[in-house]
């Protein structure tokens, strides 16, 4: 027919990542694993902070996943990551998919005293208000925060990529996996399980926000390699009373592994100059360059395990299947 044109799919599924500003390095490295280049796009500030957003390809149909951690400063972070969503929604993005590897307001998961906020709740609402699909996250801080969303939402877990790490480092024989509080127990006694460890609990006494005493080590250490496994360290003092504790009860070394290194203050001086071993993190939040030059701090990368999960998203394949076998974890 005369004036037809021929019809073509455009960007209809196409994957397209977008990273805000919390973690370039980890963003470029998912994109590298994925073999997909990040998506040009601007985020900026005017002279008064305030966030501006251009995405400079065309992402109309696309299947857009967003990178970002909420992590210091944990507002413009949050603030980025919506304003991206949002101008993905009004660009005709098929889909937008919010890849946060660390849930900032995570520890604000329920009431603590009376007129306190529930402030894990009221981010995820924003997060579905201004136009995510879905969400996928890294070991959230309390399982019940995956059910405050209103969308699909997938949280991984990064103990399989510690585990890696512990075999090739240590004979398992020796080994003896610590929970440095009572709450993460479940998380201490999963890593025990698969690595066929027996499991310690350290039973501490938190007196305010931010310190911690440690009470007593429940459990047999003596002559063991102590791994303790957490979630966050923040200021770090949880771990390096802990290991103190521990090394008093006759363990042979600590070492401590920890998801989210927010470390916080002089967490970094704390640690350095602690009888911790070495303290491991991931890099779900950008290293500081103190963190680089500490001499018994590691990060492990969970860029492979992230991409993996959005590959696994984007073609509509199971994303749990990848922790049913260790082997399956890239």
């Amino acid at each position: 027919m005369a004036g037809s044109r021929q019809l073509h799919a455009g960007n209809n599924g196409t994957m397209k990542l977008v990273a805000g500003n919390s973690n370039p390095a980890l963003a470029g490295a998912i994109g590298q694993y994925l073999g997909i280049p990040l998506t040009k796009a601007v985020v900026r500030r005017f002279a008064d902070k305030e966030i501006f957003v251009e995405i400079q390809e065309n992402v109309r149909g696309a299947d857009a996943f967003v990178i970002q951690s909420t992590s210091f400063p944990a507002n413009d972070h949050l603030m980025e990551l919506l304003i991206i969503i949002d101008t993905l929604r009004r660009a005709s993005a098929r889909r937008i998919t919010a890849v946060i590897p660390y849930y900032g307001y995570a520890r604000q998961d329920r009431k603590v005293g009376p007129r306190t906020p529930i402030s894990a709740k009221l981010v995820a609402n924003l997060i579905a208000t201004a136009g995510a699909d879905r969400v996928l996250t890294l070991d959230l801080h309390a399982g019940q925060i995956q059910g405050f969303f209103d969308i699909p939402t997938d949280n991984l877990f990064a103990a399989p990529v510690m585990m890696r790490d512990i075999k090739e480092r240590f004979k398992l024989g020796k080994v003896i996996v610590v929970s440095p509080d009572v709450g993460g127990v479940v998380r201490a006694r999963g890593l025990a399980k698969r690595i066929d460890a027996p499991l310690a609990i350290i039973d501490k006494r938190r007196e305010r926000p931010g310190e911690s005493e440690v009470a007593n080590v429940i459990g047999r250490v003596d002559g063991g390699i102590c791994v303790l496994v957490d979630d966050i360290v923040d200021s770090g003092g949880t771990l390096i009373n802990a290991a103190e504790a521990l090394l008093e009860k006759g363990a042979s070394a600590v070492y401590a592994y920890a998801s989210h290194g927010v470390l916080s203050g002089r967490a970094v001086t704390s640690v350095s100059g602690s009888q911790l071993k070495e303290l491991v993190i991931t890099d779900s939040i950008q290293p500081t360059p103190a963190v680089a030059e500490a001499k018994n701090i590691r990060v492990l990368s969970i860029a492979p395990l992230i991409g993996e999960a959005i590959s696994r998203t984007a073609a509509e394949e199971s994303v749990s299947s990848l922790f049913d076998s260790p082997l399956t974890i890239p």
